[in-house]
């Protein structure tokens, strides 16, 4: 047997419960009714010993209606239930019992004597007719819209809703001015062949049946739990010191938006603090008008009116104070002077992890004593290296002089580059350029140990060519 949670208002959820207690877990398919008003008094005892024979009955939708339980019915929430209806009958599933009920018809002003009966449980054949009327609503929108199209009205059918014997059904329609839709009611009578009912509702309650996820990233309150829509201006938006964007402050619906009332009175209450936003102060210097309100600071901002660019802030108590300097007649200091310099406050790290880096200075830390436990074995290692014999192949260099003084350079100096062609010869003179390399050597002994030696160039040969190649 379906509960009927879904807010679609179609039954392809079921919770598999075929008795008069409803659905099994009521605190998740119960209450997941669209505008579901949660009861607080279930675990309530009634004191009274009569209960309450009324309860709440939601259908497609948002659509709620109160009916009286004539037959004493045991019935919770989630059951589904087939009421009384003009003409024929209709199905719906129970949304709240108890003593709330009485609460909630008060609440919504609806009568007690003229509210309608419960018929009984709804049973398989009322459920069978039920779900194949919602299977049609969808293809019965899409037909009236090309019939109302056709006929050139200027309305949206937004909605269509079966009734649960399938006898009637009722088109909800958006339109900016009246329509005569006689015509229209002849073109889906012989459409559609049931009787026809036609119900002009508001943007904000499309918005509702529609629903949608709004600029908050939550789904539209109107569709979630906002049951009373009050009218909106532009004023809100001046009080909470909100820019005159259309584009931000509209909804979905195109109105403004319904969260802009929520805030409404704490910023009323806020502002009852402050001087009025037509202010004008007497200085010195001219006269300054306010141009700016922030509540959450409790600051106002002022300008010259020949100097409008330069902006300068106050707090509330003292352009009190300059307003009663203005009422006894006397002008106040210029805004310059009166200008308090912002003292920074220092700031506190109350996680105490600014340092990007800290993990590596503990890393850090954990090498350099690993460092320190290993540095003796370092020093006896080195102690060894101490005292292992020096290799004495080279001979030790001391000054520059012998430093060039290299015969190695000489002797390769000596061998010329042998082409691929020519073979070398064993008995080769050497060039007459060594013999001034040679000279020069001598010259550089001779000098005095004071006078530097003069730098000396080395002649670069092409490279050897290899004779394998």
């Amino acid at each position: 047997m379906s509960c009927g949670c879904k807010t679609s208002g179609d039954s392809a959820h079921s919770c598999g419960t075929k008795s008069a207690n409803g659905c099994e877990s009521v605190n998740t398919c119960g209450n997941s009714y669209k505008l579901s008003v949660f009861d607080w008094l279930s675990n309530v005892q009634n004191p009274a010993q009569t209960r309450c024979d009324f309860v709440e009955v939601r259908f497609k939708n948002d659509r709620k209606s109160f009916f009286k339980n004539v037959n004493n019915i045991p019935l919770h929430i989630g059951s589904v239930v087939t009421v009384e209806s003009s003409p024929g009958h209709d199905v719906g599933v129970v949304s709240l019992t108890g003593e709330l009920v009485k609460i909630q018809m008060k609440k919504k002003r609806s009568s007690e004597e003229n509210a309608l009966k419960i018929y009984r449980l709804a049973n398989q054949k009322d459920i069978e007719v039920w779900q194949e009327a919602r299977k049609k609503e969808e293809n019965v929108k899409i037909e009236a819209r090309k019939i109302s199209h056709r006929l050139g009205l200027e309305m949206k059918i937004t909605d269509v809703e079966y009734q649960g014997d399938a006898s009637k059904v009722t088109f909800y329609y958006t339109a900016d001015n009246r329509v005569d839709f006689r015509m229209l009611i002849k073109e889906y009578a012989g459409a559609f062949r049931t009787k026809i009912d036609m119900k002009q509702i508001g943007f904000r309650q499309e918005a509702a049946k529609v629903g949608g996820i709004g600029s908050c990233g939550r789904e539209l309150c109107c569709s979630t739990w906002l049951t009373d829509f009050r009218s909106v201006n532009t004023n809100v938006a001046r009080y909470q010191q909100l820019s005159i964007n259309p584009q931000k402050l509209a909804g979905q619906c195109g109105k403004l938006k319904c969260c802009l009332n929520y805030e409404l009175d704490s910023y009323l209450d806020a502002l009852s603090h402050f001087p009025s936003s037509s202010t004008v102060l007497d200085t010195e210097k001219g006269r300054a008008f306010c141009i700016k309100i922030d509540v959450f600071k409790k600051k106002m901002w002022f300008a010259y009116v020949e100097n409008s660019m330069a902006w300068y802030d106050f707090d509330v108590d003292l352009v009190k104070k300059m307003i009663s300097k203005n009422k006894r007649g006397e002008k106040t200091l210029p805004l310059e002077e009166l200008k308090q310099p912002e003292l920074s406050l220092p700031t506190v790290d109350l996680i105490q992890e600014n340092s990007v880096d800290r993990f590596e200075k503990k890393k850090g830390f954990n090498k350099n004593r690993n460092q320190n436990q290993n540095r003796p074995n370092n020093n006896q290692n080195q102690g060894q290296k101490k005292n292992r014999p020096e290799r004495n192949d080279r001979p030790e260099r001391t000054d520059k002089g012998e430093r060039q003084e290299r015969p190695v350079r000489s002797e390769k100096s000596q061998k010329p580059v042998q082409n691929n062609n020519q073979k070398p010869q064993k008995n080769q003179q050497p060039k007459p350029q060594l013999e001034k390399v040679e000279a020069l050597n001598n010259d550089a002994e001779k000098r005095p140990q004071n006078q530097p030696p003069k730098k000396k160039f080395k002649k670069k040969f092409p490279p050897k060519k290899d004779n394998n190649a």
